[in-house]
């Protein structure tokens, strides 16, 4: 394959690379007097910011890829209040995405402020970056997608609050709930 006119861009966490990035800067980074660099810390981005392909290779890439990626740049770590961004404001975020899915049951989904903001607080705990929302959205929303079209009772509208993404209200009782608007027979 010709791989001349394809363009490679590869990214991630790379959790440690900065200590590599350290030891080749001389900095010390653990041990007596050492500063502890961690994810949130504007010395790990400092750090990333002067990585080189030998970098790299000491983490684990072959020269081989590490020869096809001729631009290397750090990005800052993403905060809550980018994923609170990332989940509500592009074309098929993932709060539309369930909203539209629900809406096909006819069931109108909404979340509140608290709750988007829980969430992308999960997502910054977790340090998954912007991917691992959508595990957070799945493993919060699966139950009310197969559940709540199949049930006996025939919900019209639910709100995700906060106290549901800290899964201190269990589905049913969220479904009993004030913030559940039912058909009236």
């Amino acid at each position: 394959m010709d791989t001349s006119n394809i363009l490679f861009i590869c990214g991630g966490a790379f959790e440690g690379i900065e200590n590599i990035v350290a030891r080749r800067e001389s900095e010390k980074t653990i041990g007596f007097g050492g500063e502890v660099v961690n994810k949130r810390s504007a010395k790990r981005y400092e750090l990333l910011s002067k990585i080189q392909p030998e970098d790299l290779m000491a983490f684990g890439f072959i020269p081989e890829l590490v020869g096809r990626i001729p631009v290397l740049t750090a990005l800052e770590d993403l905060d809550e209040d980018a994923f609170m961004r990332i989940l509500q404001e592009p074309r098929n975020s993932l709060v539309k995405q369930y909203t539209k899915i629900l809406a096909m049951e006819k069931i109108k989904l909404a979340f509140t402020g608290e709750a988007l903001s829980h969430i992308a607080a999960l997502a910054v705990k977790k340090k998954t970056g912007a991917r691992g929302l959508r595990s957070i959205m799945e493993n919060l929303m699966l139950d009310i997608m197969y559940e709540l079209p199949s049930s006996d009772e025939k919900v019209k509208s639910i709100e995700i609050t906060a106290d549901f993404v800290d899964n201190k209200i269990p589905l049913l009782d969220l479904l009993r709930g004030a913030n559940v608007k039912k058909e009236v027979a």
